[in-house]
């Protein structure tokens, strides 16, 4: 059997972000950096936030289920490579 572990980040909410952002000037880049592993970010790859939608996530999230009686609405902030110079992958 898999060992297996509970992994329970602190997810941010809108105020954690704002107080984050608050002093940074308005042209300001902003990086995330995705965990190689769940709470690794030793080797995390670097991303570049490329833009932000309102979502609503509907649960149970079943094709089974005829009628989804929760949601949670967030925000989802999409992130793409940085930019340069890649290999064209066929």
């Amino acid at each position: 059997m898999t060992d297996v572990f509970d992994h329970a980040p602190q997810v941010w909410n809108a105020a954690q972000l704002r107080q984050a952002l608050a002093d940074l000037p308005d042209d300001t880049p902003i990086h995330i950096g995705v965990a190689e592993d769940p709470g690794d970010f030793g080797g995390y790859r670097e991303s570049v936030l490329v833009d932000a939608r309102h979502v609503e996530n509907w649960w149970p999230a079943t094709g089974t289920t005829s009628e989804r009686a929760e949601k949670e609405r967030a925000l989802t902030l999409f992130a793409d490579w940085t930019p340069g110079e890649y290999d064209l992958l066929d």
